[in-house]
């Protein structure tokens, strides 16, 4: 099978290696879709993210769907879950999947994503797609999981008024998200005219000096974090969901205290699959629109240097192309 693998900072090499065995527990999966996430930017502009750094050759990608391959679910479309926890752990068992301190996930330190032909998954993991999700939603299902993980942890109320400052594919399906939960009001801060359009074309407005009960910062930057601080109402909430370069985060202390805010922040998503499903399925979340570009898995470099460049919104890579 074709492989993409990261040996360093944009070095990408498409090999050919055996197709991998399935062990028990395990299911083979023909990867169809996989979009690429401001993580798997990380791996490839800086050689890892946060506290964790490339050490050997590494296949990226964690937002993945495909078909099964054998056994009695043979031809059945998936979306997969990248997060592997270990189940028994206070937090796993507490129903914090997502703090697992042992927790394995796709496409990150030495466990091999998604940009492959092939791949063997949990077989708990994987998710039916229903008949009217495409492949490429169905890697978009993973983004949408943070998405509404992160809203989650917003605690909006009915009729409040959210901002959100970043409007990549995540900070879009936050807008989404807050209309759908009934925000009067949904604020946009986005310095790229075709992302800034796209939050438009969702209900978002420019700010004008209003502030919000709730705001989700998802642009990963230290200026993003303090315009979150800044639009938030006095007693509002901040969520931050975007990941910093250099795995520090500053802000201006006196702010935040004065204005009393509460701080919250996002570790990737917790069991949020089948609601994401469902949300797609009923056609209440548009996820197809978000998938600007498209390339097969022998021009992954292409793609991710489309994708550092910020060009169009998600680019989703096809491995069977």
């Amino acid at each position: 099978m074709r492989v993409s693998r990261l040996h360093g900072v944009a070095d990408i090499r498409l090999t050919d290696e055996p197709i991998p065995q399935v062990g028990p527990g395990m299911t083979l999966v023909r990867v169809t879709a996989v979009g690429l996430c401001g993580s798997d930017l990380h791996w490839y502009a800086e050689g890892g993210i946060g506290d964790a750094t490339i050490t050997t050759p590494l296949v990226v990608g964690h937002e993945f769907a495909g078909v099964i391959e054998g056994g009695p679910a043979h031809g059945r479309r998936v979306a997969v879950d990248p997060a592997i926890p270990c189940e028994t752990c206070t937090s796993c068992r507490s129903g914090y999947r997502n703090l697992c301190p042992y927790i394995r996930f796709a496409g990150h330190d030495r466990l091999d994503g998604g940009l492959q032909e092939m791949i063997a998954w949990p077989t708990e993991l994987l998710h039916a797609l229903p008949d009217g999700v495409s492949d490429s939603d169905g890697a978009m299902l993973e983004p949408l999981g943070v998405a509404l993980h992160a809203f989650d942890l917003g605690h909006l109320h009915l009729g409040g008024t959210v901002a959100v400052v970043g409007c990549g594919p995540i900070g879009l399906l936050l807008i989404q998200l807050a209309r759908l939960a009934g925000a009067s009001t949904i604020i946009a801060v986005e310095p790229l005219p075709h992302r800034a359009e796209a939050a438009r074309r969702f209900g978002a407005v420019p700010p004008e000096n209003a502030q919000a009960d709730v705001v989700f910062e998802v642009a990963g930057n230290d200026a993003a974090v303090d315009t979150a601080l800044e639009l938030a109402r006095p007693g509002g909430r901040v969520v931050l969901v975007g990941i910093p370069d250099e795995d520090r985060t500053s802000f201006r202390a006196s702010l935040a205290r004065r204005k009393g805010l509460t701080l919250a922040l996002v570790r990737r998503m917790n069991d949020v699959y089948p609601r994401a499903i469902r949300l797609v399925e009923e056609g209440k979340i548009d996820v197809s629109s978000l998938v600007t570009a498209r390339y097969p898995l022998t021009e992954t470099p292409a793609a991710f240097i489309a994708a550092t460049r910020r060009q169009g919104l998600k680019i989703v890579i096809e491995p069977q192309r």
